[in-house]
């Protein structure tokens, strides 16, 4: 079973500043072949706000011809409580309409693929108890498959235990539960996006892979992160165990996010400037 990962794609048709990395993203597939692609969330640039950001990021998706899995960014359905987009039941339906379910599982031979949606983590609401309830339903009846969890965020930023990373990570309860479930559960790959870094690294017996933006790296705007910046995808092959090779995809162009920043999430400018 070989899948492909692409994330934070970040496409729009009123800001379509990285939407030309689609056509050598979308070559470099089709030639490699897959048996099904996972979108680990932003598809959009503010789909979380504008319905036309995910219809136009979904006809893109369906010019694949293999078959495709998406799980939801923060800028697709919204963040925490407190932030300017916050996850809500308005954002959630939205994104279910018209992109489909925000959380799934798919078997294929000795796996089960499972994908969270990782905004909701953190609201300590009805929709972070039932999905927490349905990955638990999910991962007890596994009937002996091994497991793959797909995710926009990632468990952590620089070790298992450390404290709340705010913006970048799940929080510390919430990640203490995934903890547990993963541990219980032979959960082979976490592998999420959302850092715009590329990386690999474990957790126990869980690898854990970043897959790189296949739109912009950060540059000043950000502290450093483990790994690399770099624009591309992961092939994730599976077998008895999973390898997964991080890709630096031809063609495609390393967009800073510094240098549009003000054009595309002006409002990231706003957060930032002091106040006098």
């Amino acid at each position: 079973m070989k899948i492909i990962q692409i994330t934070d794609t970040h496409f729009s048709p009123d800001k379509p500043h990285f939407n030309g990395n689609w056509a050598p993203l979308l070559t470099w597939i089709e030639e490699i072949g897959a048996d099904l692609i996972v979108h680990t969330g932003d598809l959009t640039v503010d789909g979380a706000d504008k319905h036309e950001d995910i219809t136009f990021s979904m006809d893109l998706m369906r010019q694949l011809s293999i078959p495709m899995l998406i799980v939801p960014g923060n800028h697709d359905v919204g963040h925490l409580k407190g932030s300017d987009q916050p996850v809500n039941a308005e954002r959630l339906s939205r994104w279910r309409s018209l992109a489909g379910d925000d959380r799934w599982l798919e078997d294929a031979g000795a796996w089960r693929f499972i994908g969270l949606n990782s905004l909701l983590l953190g609201h300590e609401d009805d929709e972070e108890e039932a999905q927490f309830e349905w990955l638990d339903q999910a991962l007890s009846d596994r009937a002996g498959r091994r497991v793959a969890l797909f995710a926009h965020k990632p468990l952590f930023v620089d070790a298992p235990d450390e404290g709340d990373t705010g913006y970048w990570s799940v929080r510390p309860a919430q990640r203490r539960r995934l903890y547990d479930l993963i541990a219980a559960h032979d959960v082979a790959l976490f592998a999420s996006g959302h850092l715009h870094w590329a990386w690999q690294g474990r957790f126990d017996n869980t690898q854990l892979t970043w897959g790189p933006s296949a739109a912009f790296i950060i540059d000043k705007m950000e502290r450093a992160m483990p790994g690399e910046r770099l624009i591309g995808a992961v092939v994730h092959e599976f077998d008895t165990g999973v390898e997964s090779t991080i890709v630096a995809v031809p063609g495609m162009t390393a967009h800073v996010l510094d240098d549009v920043v003000h054009e595309v999430y002006p409002q990231a400018v706003k957060q930032r400037e002091p106040v006098e």
